[in-house]
């Protein structure tokens, strides 16, 4: 068996695993050591697995994994994000599905301080999913519109899954982040006009808000929310200027979550300890995943794969339109069975050398490639993300524009 056919045979054996719901970091890396073996030898292979996951891991730029994802679970725990929902809410009460439309707002803000759409999802969920359902909310609209929110954590920067991106294809994560944050409020402006659109066509999906709110309520909200207003603020502020990097962000927004929960003494030991034990299993998970993509990156670049791959669409003449549009079905359909980060980490060998042949803007296609993996199949939100997609191709400096202008 020659390289090229072993390789193939280990993308499909990769897949069937990955359709048995072994999990992504496992069969990445047991599938990906095994191809080694075969190509190389034993020693070669062992020599490999030996020193792939300490080159990774000895990465600077992912301390700020964690820390990013502290100072989420710091202010999910300390309930410091129910702020953000109170002013949503205030402002936004009176358009049809209101609750519903401060409930993706409220994820767009809780987006800025945590990386990880699964706790922004969880966090909306526990706020949000009983106010729509005492306000005799549709149950399905309720659940839909918490999974869809949660998923804008995947692009509001700090994006975890911008941030690998930024690691695996060698981009500056702050120029990353700069790109993600308009299409990411795109995708919250879609959801919500989503939202309006499905309650005026069916009003028995949400009854309209009888709670009754002045301006003076609207403007106190804001009082609720300042701690992570001040927190996005002062994190943000001080990365686009310069003042600090994304590494050094993580670490000064950890620090920041911990004095303004002490300080509206709504942080306790206990919290402390589930937010740091929350942190430090989905850092693991995220790393095993991370780590078993690079050695399929290593097997594929061993075999030939990727270069075969590329060649085979520079030789074939396909323009960077018909690329983009093949790579974001795939991606399409791997969403509706994989996470996001294993979704990414998975195609990111086969894509990126296509997309380099090709001169297509990588921190552009970042941001596409995070917008495409955050669809899990929720019927409703599905027409608003393809538009945004599609936006999204046929505008690039949607993506491109701030990045432009602060360089």
């Amino acid at each position: 068996m020659d390289d090229l056919t072993l390789s193939a045979v280990a993308l499909a054996s990769l897949l069937g695993l990955l359709l048995l719901r072994v999990p992504v970091g496992v069969a990445l890396g047991g599938v990906s050591f095994i191809g080694i073996w075969i190509m190389v030898g034993s020693k070669s292979a062992w020599g490999i697995l030996t020193a792939v996951p300490y080159d990774f891991i000895a990465s600077w730029t992912l301390s700020s994994v964690p820390m990013f994802l502290l100072m989420g679970y710091i202010c999910f725990h300390s309930q410091l994000t129910d702020g953000l929902f109170r002013i949503a809410r205030a402002w936004l009460s009176w358009l049809p599905g209101g609750v519903a439309v401060a409930s993706v707002g409220a994820a767009a803000g809780f987006s800025a301080v945590t990386g990880s759409s699964v706790a922004c999802a969880a966090a909306m969920g526990r706020i949000a999913v009983p106010e729509m359902l005492n306000s005799n909310y549709d149950k399905g609209l309720a659940a839909g519109t918490v999974a869809a929110a949660g998923t804008i954590g995947s692009m509001i920067p700090p994006s975890i899954l911008l941030l690998l991106y930024g690691i695996y294809a060698e981009l500056p994560i702050s120029q990353l982040f700069i790109a993600g944050l308009l299409p990411g409020l795109l995708t919250a402006f879609l959801y919500s006009a989503m939202i309006v659109a499905r309650v005026k066509i069916t009003p028995s999906l949400a009854p309209p808000d009888t709670v009754d709110v002045t301006w003076s309520d609207r403007w106190s909200a804001f009082g609720h929310a300042w701690p992570v207003l001040a927190l996005i603020i002062g994190v943000f502020g001080g990365l686009f200027a310069g003042v600090f990097t994304p590494t050094e962000a993580g670490a000064v927004g950890a620090l920041l979550s911990f004095i303004i929960g002490f300080a509206q003494r709504t942080l306790t030991l206990d919290k402390i300890v589930l937010a740091v034990r929350e942190t430090i299993t989905t850092t693991a998970a995220i790393f095993v995943i991370a780590i078993g993509a690079v050695l399929l990156t290593k097997f594929l670049a061993l075999s030939g794969f990727t270069d075969f791959i590329a060649d085979i669409v520079v030789e074939g003449q396909a323009s960077q339109l018909i690329l983009i549009m093949g790579t974001m079905c795939v991606l399409f359909f791997l969403g509706c069975f994989l996470d996001p980060i294993g979704i990414m980490l998975l195609t990111l060998p086969i894509f990126l050398p296509a997309m380099e042949r090709l001169h297509i803007d990588l921190i552009w296609y970042g941001v596409l490639m995070s917008t495409e993996t955050i669809f899990k199949g929720i019927l409703w939100f599905l027409v608003a993300d393809i538009f945004c997609v599609v936006l999204l191709i046929a505008f690039p400096e949607i993506t491109l524009f701030l990045p432009r202008l602060l360089a």
